[in-house]
C-alpha cells in the first residue's frame, strides 16, 4: 500500500501536467436556466497549450508534404519557382479546407449565424465555450508553426518578406479578437477569409497543373470581392453600431477582461474602424491592379494570336519572271537567242 500511494501521486501529477499541454485552460462552471455549463478564458497558461500544438502542427505539416505534396511534384516536373508556390499554395488549401469546415460548424453549433446580434449581446464575451476556445488556440498554434517552417521548406529569400508579412496580419487578427474578447465576430470574419483564400490557392493549384486553365481564378475574383463587402460591412455593423449600445464593459482582470473597456471610448472605436478601412482599401487597392495588370496581359495575348492568325490565312502573292534572263543589261531567250524579231531579208 505504502509504494501504490507515490505511483499514484506520480500519475496524478503526469496526468495534471499532459492536460496543461493537451487541452485549454481556464475553465469554470457557469450556471444557467437548464444547469451549469462549463466555459474558459484566456490567461498565460495557454501558451503552454499553443506550444504543444505548434509541434503537432509540424508533424502535419511534415506528412502532408511527404505524401501528398511531393507525389505529385514528382509528376509534374516544375521549376524551382513553381515548385515552392506549389508546396505554399498545397498545404494552405488543406489549412484552409479543414479551418473552413470547422468554423462552419462552430458558427452553426452556437448561433451566431441564425442570430447576428450575439455578435455584440452581452459584451464582452469573457467566457468561451470549449470548441471556441480550442479553436482559436489551433489557429495561433498553426500560424505560429508557419514561422519555424520558413527554414524547414527553404523558402526563397525573394518569398520570406511576403510570407511574414501574412503571417504577422494573421496573428494580429486572431490573437486580437482572442484578447478583445471579440471571438464571435472573428470567427465569422475569419470563415469569409478563409473561404476567399481557399479559392485563391486552389486557382494556383490548378495552373500549375494546366496553364491554360485560369476559369478558377474569375470564380476567386467574384468571391473576394464579396467576402471583402461583408467583412467591412460587419466591421462597421458591430463596432461602430453594436458596442456602443453595450453596458458594463468595465475592467475586470478576475475575470480575464482585461482589454473590453477600451470600447467604452469613441476615440478607440472610431480609430479601429479607421485602421480597419485603410486596411480593407489597400487590399481591395492591390486586387483590383492585380486584375488591370492580369486582363492587359490577356487581351494583349488574345491580339498577338489573333495577328498571327491573320498573317497566317492571308495567300502569297506571286512574284513575276520574264520569260528570259538578264545579261549585261539586255534580255535574252532562255535559248541563248535575242527575244527581238529578226527581218527577214529580200531574195
Amino acid at each position: 500500500v505504502q509504494r501504490s500511494v507515490p505511483k499514484l501521486h506520480a500519475n496524478n501529477v503526469t496526468a495534471k501536467t499532459a492536460f496543461l499541454f493537451i487541452l485549454p485552460q481556464y475553465n469554470i462552471s457557469v450556471p444557467t436556466t437548464d444547469g451549469e455549463l462549463v466555459q474558459y478564458h484566456y490567461g498565460l497558461k495557454d501558451l503552454v497549450t499553443i506550444l504543444f500544438y505548434i509541434f503537432i502542427a509540424i508533424i502535419l505539416h511534415a506528412v502532408v508534404q511527404e505524401y501528398a505534396l511531393d507525389k505529385i511534384n514528382r509528376r509534374l516536373h516544375l521549376s524551382k519557382v513553381k515548385h515552392s508556390k506549389f508546396n505554399e499554395s498545397g498545404q494552405l488549401v488543406v489549412f484552409h479546407l479543414t479551418s473552413l469546415i470547422w468554423c462552419l460548424y462552430v458558427v452553426v453549433t452556437e448561433g451566431y449565424i441564425s442570430n447576428p446580434q450575439s455578435l455584440w449581446e452581452n459584451y464582452p464575451h469573457v467566457y468561451l465555450p470549449f470548441q471556441v476556445k480550442f479553436f482559436y488556440l489551433c489557429q495561433l498554434a498553426y500560424w505560429l508553426h508557419a514561422l519555424p517552417e520558413l527554414y524547414f521548406q527553404k523558402v526563397r529569400k525573394e518569398d520570406i518578406p511576403r510570407q511574414l508579412q501574412c503571417i504577422a496580419l494573421y496573428l494580429v487578427h486572431i490573437a486580437g479578437a482572442y484578447l478583445l474578447n471579440l471571438t464571435r465576430l472573428g470567427l465569422i470574419l475569419l470563415l469569409l477569409q478563409y473561404l476567399a483564400e481557399f479559392f485563391f490557392h486552389m486557382a494556383r493549384l490548378v495552373y500549375f497543373t494546366d496553364e491554360n486553365n485560369e476559369k478558377l481564378f474569375n470564380v476567386w475574383a467574384v468571391i473576394f470581392v464579396v467576402t471583402k463587402l461583408f467583412t467591412l460591412t460587419l466591421y462597421i455593423l458591430v463596432i461602430g453600431f453594436g458596442l456602443p449600445r453595450v453596458e458594463n464593459q468595465a475592467l475586470e482582470p478576475e475575470k480575464g477582461n482585461l482589454f473590453s473597456f477600451l470600447f467604452n471610448h469613441i476615440l478607440f472605436r472610431m480609430s479601429v474602424l479607421l485602421l480597419v478601412c485603410l486596411f480593407q482599401a489597400s487590399v481591395m487597392w492591390r486586387f483590383i491592379h492585380f486584375q488591370l495588370r492580369r486582363w492587359r496581359e490577356y487581351w494583349h495575348e488574345q491580339s498577338s494570336r489573333k495577328r498571327a492568325a491573320a498573317c497566317a490565312k492571308q495567300p502569297a502573292k506571286p512574284l513575276k519572271r520574264d520569260s528570259g534572263y538578264h545579261e549585261n543589261g539586255v534580255v535574252k531567250a532562255e535559248n541563248g537567242t535575242s527575244p527581238r524579231t529578226k527581218k527577214l531579208k529580200s531574195p
